[in-house]
C-alpha cells in the first residue's frame, strides 16, 4: 500500500504535460521552456519538503485517455512541446489527475484529494497563466485555499498576458507571485505562514 500524504500545503501543476500544438504556439513554447526548469526544481523541492505533488491535466477531448496515453501524445515528434513535457513527466510519487475543461478543479477529483492531505494552501504553476493558471487560482480562492502563484513557474502566448494573469491574481484572489526560490516549501509544510526562504 501507498503512504498517505498528509500536509497544509500542496504543488498543483496545471497541463505541464502537454503538446502545446494550436496556430501561434511559439510564444508560450518558448516561454514554458525557460519555466520547465524552475517547475522541475519546485517539485524536487516539494519532495524533499513532503509537500504533496498533483498533476492536474487537461484530458485534450479524449475521453478514454489516461496518465501514458497523455504523456504519448505530447511526446511524440511533431509536438512543439515534446521537450517540456519530457522534462516534467510525473514522478511515482506523484498523483495525477485528468480535468475537461480549464479549471483543474471543474468535474475532477482534485477537491477531495487536496482535502485527504489536509491541505489549506496551495502553490500553482503550469500553463497557461492567463487560461488555466488562472481558472485554477481563482476557484481554489473561491474555496477558501491560500493561493502562491510562482511568477518563474508558469507562462503563456506573452510576457504581458503571464502579468496580467498574476496582476489579477494578486487583486482577486490576494495571490502570492514571488518566484519560485522565495518559497520555503518546509515551512509551508509545517503549515508555517508564508514565508520568505533564508
Amino acid at each position: 500500500m501507498f503512504e498517505h500524504d498528509t500536509s497544509s500545503t500542496a504543488l498543483v501543476l496545471v497541463d505541464v504535460i502537454n503538446g502545446l500544438s494550436f496556430e501561434g504556439s511559439e510564444g508560450i513554447v518558448q516561454a514554458a521552456t525557460l519555466a520547465a526548469p524552475k517547475i522541475c526544481a519546485l517539485r524536487e523541492r516539494a519532495h524533499r519538503a513532503g509537500v504533496p505533488v498533483v498533476y492536474v491535466n487537461d484530458n485534450f477531448g479524449q475521453w478514454r485517455s489516461d496518465l501514458r496515453a497523455i504523456i504519448a501524445a505530447c511526446t511524440a515528434a511533431d509536438q512543439p512541446g515534446r521537450d517540456i513535457t519530457r522534462m516534467l513527466v510525473p514522478t511515482e510519487r506523484d498523483y495525477f489527475i485528468l480535468k475537461p475543461r480549464h479549471s483543474a478543479f471543474y468535474c475532477t477529483a482534485l477537491e477531495p484529494l487536496l482535502q485527504s492531505f489536509g491541505a489549506r494552501r496551495l502553490v500553482l504553476a503550469g500553463f497557461a497563466a492567463n487560461i488555466c493558471l488562472l481558472f485554477s487560482a481563482n476557484d481554489a480562492y473561491m474555496r477558501g485555499y491560500e493561493v502562491a502563484v510562482p511568477a518563474d513557474c508558469t507562462a503563456a502566448n506573452s510576457p504581458a498576458l503571464v502579468e496580467q494573469a498574476l496582476a489579477q491574481l494578486r487583486v482577486a484572489a490576494n495571490a502570492r507571485t514571488d518566484a519560485s526560490d522565495e518559497l520555503d516549501l518546509t515551512a509551508l509544510r509545517d503549515d508555517g505562514e508564508p514565508s520568505s526562504r533564508t
